[in-house]
């Protein structure tokens, strides 16, 4: 379980569940287990108005320099 931060304010933004290494270039929906931010038209942002992702079909495309994490990543 990794836990999002906004880059700008620091605020959690997600609690999510990564499996695999790697970078994470998006979040997929069924993953997220609590959600922080707010959604407005296809877009997902922290409360200091940051944009941090697009929201797609299954899944969050992450506007990479906008969010930072931590925590533990899953194995496969």
């Amino acid at each position: 379980m990794i836990i999002i931060r906004c880059a700008q304010c620091k605020q959690k933004i997600f609690k999510y569940e990564k499996i695999g290494k790697g970078k994470v270039w998006h979040c997929w929906k069924h993953r997220i287990k609590e959600d922080y931010s707010i959604h407005a038209n296809g877009e997902i942002r922290c409360s200091c108005g940051n944009l941090i992702g697009i929201l797609e079909r299954k899944w969050i495309k992450m506007k990479q320099n906008a969010f930072e994490y931590s925590g533990t990543i899953t194995k496969k």
